[in-house]
């Protein structure tokens, strides 16, 4: 991660250059979380757009569980994570309908 030159603080402390370190690690780690959360999320939607039911329920397990460890590590706000747990099932139950 790559900071601009307006970001770029010397840290002093040797527990200030430890925070620098940790924070960059941690902000790969979310990122990564929220991207694998987005690709499964937009799975779902794919397979519901395409009526696959079977295709979109097994995906919908694998969104809910990406949604919930980014939900109990915090990288998404929990009532934002429900809302998009919320909305999928919605979404699938109205295709089990049809």
């Amino acid at each position: 991660v790559f900071l601009s030159k307006k970001e770029v603080k010397m840290a002093n402390l040797k527990s200030s250059k430890t925070r620098v370190k940790r924070n960059k690690k941690r902000e790969v780690i979310n990122s990564n979380r929220l991207n694998a959360v987005r690709t499964d999320v937009k799975k779902v939607r794919a397979a519901v757009a395409k009526k696959d039911k079977a295709g979109a329920e097994k995906a919908f397990k694998q969104a809910e569980s990406s949604l919930a460890k980014a939900k109990s590590k915090r990288t998404i706000k929990a009532n934002a994570a429900d809302r998009l747990v919320s909305k999928l099932a919605k979404a699938l139950k109205k295709l089990a309908g049809k």
